[in-house]
């Protein structure tokens, strides 16, 4: 039985994974060699928008691949015209959101833990008038996300609008994070702010994606 069980795990990871490929080449996803998918990712891209997916990047859209859980597969999704997502190479996301309006960038060998969510817009104007059916879409607020490298977002954290994280710092699970993060730092909170330093030189920050 448990035999049967892995030859089935196996065929259907295997069709998922050209199911999702085919799917981000549809959508006009440009990725790297090397790409692994676990269960298939939602992916929706604006007309004259760009989502790049670096080399050896991993998208986790089952829960039975991380050992937390996920709410739901992994989302990318560009939102307006000349909207751009980029992913640098051999970055783990497990279910993450992420929505670029205008631009978010994360780094090579960053890690986003279950359920991290990524934006770069309130998606919705802050005047009362134009809240409810987005009638002007000049008021809603946008500004782009920046993550820098070997960063590690724990699980179900939110990256808000024109944030900038930058290399090496680590993101406690559960932050709501709404101002610049620096180098090398560990952060969590709500809202975010630094803990302590990271001693790069000394620290093993290296782990799966939770």
């Amino acid at each position: 039985m448990r035999i049967f069980y892995n030859v089935v795990r196996k065929l259907t990871r295997f069709v998922a994974t050209a199911i999702g490929k085919q799917n981000l080449r549809l959508a006009g996803v440009q990725f790297g060699k090397g790409l692994v998918l676990y269960g298939i990712p939602i992916v929706s891209a604006e007309k004259d928008t760009c989502i790049e997916v670096g080399q050896r990047v991993v998208l986790c859209s089952w829960s039975e691949y991380t050992d937390l859980g996920i709410n739901h597969p992994v989302v990318l999704r560009t939102l307006a015209l000349g909207a751009e997502l980029i992913i640098g190479d051999d970055v783990g996301i497990s279910g993450a959101t992420i929505c670029a309006a205008k631009s978010v960038a994360i780094g090579a060998k960053t890690m986003l833990g279950a359920n991290v969510i990524i934006s770069d817009t309130d998606f919705h104007s802050l005047l009362p008038e134009n809240r409810r059916y987005n009638k002007d879409t000049n008021t809603i607020q946008v500004a782009e996300v920046k993550i820098g490298e070997n960063v590690f977002i724990g699980a179900n954290s939110i990256i808000l609008k024109g944030v900038c994280i930058g290399k090496n710092s680590v993101i406690g699970a559960g932050s709501i994070v709404t101002n610049n993060i620096p180098d090398n730092v560990i952060a969590a909170g709500n809202p975010c702010r630094v803990i302590r330093n990271l001693d790069v030189s000394r620290e093993n920050y290296s782990g799966a994606i939770r």
